[in-house]
């Protein structure tokens, strides 16, 4: 039989185990709990990695895409830039040609001015010479005029060269005398680099020439130094000598034998108002 003391030595004891059994039960239930708290910790920061990865891989596309749409832009402005800069080139060009145009229509209307401000015939042809060197660059031509009674180009004014030199050339006779036949211009295709003159090879012969009537032919067999060849200016001056100095000259020619023929007219008349009354 179990004394009253051992069973009371049991039961406290046994509520002593109870204790330690209730408080390893409550230990428990708490790391269950934090174990719980826990794991939903790490849901929630992988979720938000997650979510911040998503958030992250979005904003890198975003940006991708933003930076496509600026290099296509910086393409746009820089083919832009350069279509600009093309047509400033051209404008710029187009403003240099049509400078130098006015200033050679301004030295062709001074030109023609002074072929129609004399009836000098003289005077005439130094003016064609004057313009042949300062606005065409020519260094050694010759002006030929045709004889209508010997049916030659004759020449009548030279600049760098012997007009003794120059023979008369019959008309139909070598490019000279073809260009005053025919009455078209003769262009060699290649200025030559040789220094010499060849009088039946010249650079270029311009028929000076009234309506379809040629009363010359001006022969270029050399130009300045400083001019490499023909500009298309050269060739609106030649047109322009082709008929304003054609008219000068001839103007001036039939002036002058106008004046020869009253002056011998004049001369008759005083010799017979001279004679004594009979």
């Amino acid at each position: 039989m179990v004394e009253p003391r051992e069973v009371s030595v049991l039961q406290r004891k046994a509520e002593e185990f109870l204790q330690i059994f209730r408080k390893g039960e409550e230990f428990t239930q708490e790391l269950l709990k934090e174990n719980e708290r826990l794991r939903f910790r790490v849901a929630q920061l992988e979720e938000g990695d997650l979510a911040s990865r998503r958030t992250d891989e979005l904003t890198v596309k975003n940006l991708r895409e933003r930076i496509a749409l600026l290099e296509e832009e910086r393409d746009r402005f820089l083919a832009r830039f350069k279509e600009v800069e093309e047509e400033n080139k051209v404008f710029a060009s187009k403003y240099l040609e049509v400078e130098e145009e006015n200033n050679n229509l301004a030295n062709l209307y001074v030109a023609s001015y002074q072929l129609h401000s004399t009836l000098d015939f003289e005077e005439v042809l130094r003016v064609v010479q004057e313009i042949v060197i300062n606005l065409v660059g020519a260094e050694k031509f010759v002006l030929y005029l045709r004889n209508e009674r010997t049916d030659e180009l004759a020449p009548a004014a030279a600049e760098g060269l012997n007009m003794a030199d120059a023979a008369p050339v019959l008309v139909g006779s070598g490019i000279v005398g073809r260009v005053g036949e025919t009455g078209e211009s003769f262009y060699q295709e290649s200025i030559p680099t040789f220094q010499g003159v060849d009088f039946e090879r010249p650079l270029t012969a311009i028929p000076l020439k009234i309506n379809d009537l040629v009363i010359g032919v001006l022969a270029v067999y050399k130009l300045l130094v400083q001019k490499p060849g023909f500009s298309p200016i050269d060739y609106e001056l030649f047109s322009m000598l082709a008929g304003h100095a054609a008219t000068a000259i001839f103007s001036s020619k039939l002036y002058s034998q106008s004046a020869r023929k009253l002056s011998t007219i004049r001369g008759f008349l005083d010799l017979l108002r001279e004679r004594p009354a009979e």
